[in-house]
């Protein structure tokens, strides 16, 4: 084997474990996956994913990794931003890998703590910093809050559920119907109407 083998297998080792978790967590959940029948899939040895991810919590963070990419709403005019990231959200979720990963986190976290962790650490990690460059950043939490109940409201009917009514609307649709009430989020202060200002 020349020195330059290893990393590539190495490198083919990891993505056909990563493979082969995320369709055995989409298809099972975090709970009832198990090392054993991932590492069959991915056809290895199960002592092989324990080296590479340590644990099966280690295994699963990888195998749902995901940078939502979410717009710089600081730099969207006032009153575009809503629209900027339902677009954004939709995009993800319609193409992969970014849908398989979603789908996998939405489905695991309905029965298991460990994909809750896992979701809640991307809305603190991810929606709130974006919701911070628009608005009053004292109020960035409650209306971030209220934007995932929305994305996710959407994620669940049109990927999980798939409603007839809600699968049946194109993209810029589900945009028209939806940027409106995301920019009421950004904007609106509690209780009230929103607003335009932007700092």
């Amino acid at each position: 084997m020349t020195a330059d083998q290893s990393p590539r297998r190495s490198d083919a080792t990891r993505t056909a474990i990563l493979e082969a978790a995320r369709r055995r967590f989409a298809a099972e959940g975090f709970r009832k996956a198990t090392i054993r029948a991932i590492a069959a899939d991915a056809g290895i040895d199960p002592s092989m994913v324990m080296r590479y991810y340590g644990s099966k919590d280690g295994l699963f963070a990888a195998a749902v990794d995901i940078d939502l990419g979410l717009p710089d709403l600081g730099a969207a005019s006032p009153g575009a931003a809503g629209e900027l990231l339902i677009r954004r959200f939709l995009t993800i979720w319609e193409q992969p890998p970014g849908n398989e990963l979603l789908l996998t986190l939405l489905r695991s976290a309905v029965t298991d703590d460990v994909s809750v962790d896992r979701m809640q650490q991307v809305f603190t990690g991810q929606v709130i910093p974006a919701v911070l460059r628009f608005g009053d950043p004292a109020d960035a939490t409650r209306r971030a809050g209220l934007i995932v109940t929305q994305l996710l409201g959407v994620a669940l009917c049109r990927y999980v559920l798939r409603l007839p009514p809600v699968i049946s609307m194109t993209p810029e649709q589900l945009i028209t119907d939806i940027a409106p009430a995301i920019q009421r989020y950004l904007t609106a202060p509690p209780g009230g109407r929103p607003g335009t200002d932007h700092p």
